[in-house]
Formats: C-alpha cells, sequence, structure tokens
C-alpha cells in the first residue's frame, strides 16, 4: 500500500510538511491501523519502506508502533533534530508546490517558539526519533548514494552506528557514487530491500 499524505495527491486536507509537523507521521499510523483490519493482511508482518522523507516517517513511525516489524529506509533524512538544522538543506529536489511556505519555514518557527539546540535541549532532543532507538519496533535496513546531493551519506551511516549501539539490528548498504534516487543501483538495492523483507516478514 502506499499512501498519499494529506494535502497530497488525492487525499484531503492541507499538506504540512514532514519535518515541522507530526501529521505525516499520524497519517501513516493511522493507514497502518486500517490496513491491519483488511482481511487479507496478517497484521503481525507489516513492513515499512521509506525513501528521503519517507525514510523520516519509517524511523519516526517504527519508534510510536510495535505494529510495524521491519522497516528499509533509502536515502533517509534520518538524522536527529540539531544536525537537521545544522547539516541539512534540502538539495536538488524542490518540494511540492502543495506545502505552504509556513510549513517550509519550520526551522526558524522553531527557532523562535522554543530556541536553538544549545538553550533548549529537552525540547529538541524529543522530538527526534534518533534519542528513542531503544523503543525501535523491528530491525531496519538503510540504504545510501555517497554522491546524495538531497541528503547526506552521512545521515544513515550515524543512524546505522545509533542503532547498533543500542543492540537493534541493523543492515546498512552505501553506494559509491550513486545520487539520491539510488539510480545506478536501483534493481540491486530494491533485490535487498525484498529479501529483508522476506527475512522478517515471511
Amino acid at each position: 500500500m502506499k499512501p498519499d499524505y494529506r494535502g497530497h495527491g488525492n487525499s484531503e486536507g492541507e499538506a504540512s510538511g514532514g519535518y515541522g509537523s507530526p501529521n505525516y507521521t499520524i497519517d501513516v499510523l493511522n493507514a497502518v491501523s486500517s490496513l491491519k483490519r483488511h482481511k487479507s493482511v496478517d497484521p503481525n508482518r507489516l513492513g515499512m519502506w521509506g525513501h528521503s522523507m519517507g525514510g523520516h516517517i519509517t524511523l519516526r513511525s517504527m519508534v510510536v508502533t510495535k505494529d510495524i516489524k521491519a522497516g528499509v529506509i533509502w536515502a533517509g533524512v534520518v538524522a536527529s533534530y540539531p544536525d537537521l538544522l545544522t547539516n541539512w538543506r534540502r538539495g536538488s529536489f524542490p518540494p511540492p508546490t502543495s506545502i505552504p511556505q509556513r510549513a517550509l519555514s519550520w526551522r526558524q518557527l522553531f527557532y523562535e517558539k522554543y530556541g536553538s539546540p544549545s538553550a533548549n535541549p529537552t525540547f529538541w532532543n524529543e522530538i527526534s526519533p534518533n534519542n528513542f532507538l531503544s523503543d525501535i519496533s523491528g530491525p531496519i535496513q538503510i540504504h545510501h548514494g555517497t554522491a546524495d546531493a538531497s541528503v547526506p551519506v552521512g545521515f544513515s551511516r550515524k543512524l546505522d552506528a545509533q542503532l547498533k549501539t543500542v543492540g537493534k539490528p541493523s543492515q546498512l548498504f552505501i553506494y559509491e557514487g550513486d545520487d539520491h534516487n539510488l539510480a545506478d543501483n536501483f534493481s540491486l538495492a530494491m533485490k535487498r530491500s525484498v529479501e529483508f523483507f522476506d527475512q522478517y516478514l515471511k
């Protein structure tokens, strides 16, 4: 199942962006809850795949619910919020035009409302799923290209190390010279992703 977030595609509501609001994560968790009730679905064998912002939402979702038994993240925005503030700016992929400007200005809005990470570390730590990886609901497989111009490959490397530090199963695949969409290694990355889901969900 591939969901549309609110305000995207055919979904109602206003687009709010994936980083300054929990709304997209809520949408995905609601979709998971609905999917569990479908007659053809085994609710004990649900996996989630996410690319870029979808990787961020996959990570957040797996911290919040135990329903997702395995996750695959491609080129994910999976750094802590302090890292996102200082080490990331959107690259060559512009945001959808449906997202209002205020949603894209979440950094400035959060700074004004909550202060900087050094002034208010509690807030910034509490909204970062990276600080709750001991609660992750299952193993994670991570893929990233070294020539990704949109999301730094270091985010994936750091997440893999963080997961291993808290004793959570994690696999990391780095693709030398590949881009944000893993265009040069798409078939290999997809094969590895399917095999991962087969291993943990079948």
